[in-house]
């Protein structure tokens, strides 16, 4: 499984991972037929972002291992980092 993470890492170089973080925070909400999930991790001021066609249990307090690039949304004119999840696994 480590050697998937690190081919996708290889292949673009914006791409991170972390490894055991802890999640603080776990919203789930409609958007259109998708379910946007935005997670806020211990140590992390910015959300990291991914859609689901579901539901999804709670990952509050658990710890989970994520790949990402950063991302740049622009609301009301404002310009507001996140991080866009590609990749997320329960560790």
């Amino acid at each position: 499984m480590k050697s998937d993470v690190n081919k996708l890492l290889k292949k673009n170089e914006n791409l991170n991972q972390l490894d055991s973080v802890k999640v603080t925070s776990h919203v789930q909400r409609e958007s259109g037929d998708w379910i946007k999930n935005t997670l806020m991790l211990e140590g992390y001021d910015v959300p990291f972002q991914y859609n689901r066609k579901k539901l999804y249990r709670s990952l509050q307090g658990a710890a989970v291992n994520l790949t990402y690039y950063p991302k740049t949304e622009l609301v009301a004119g404002i310009e507001f980092e996140t991080m866009k999840v590609v990749r997320i696994r329960r560790s």
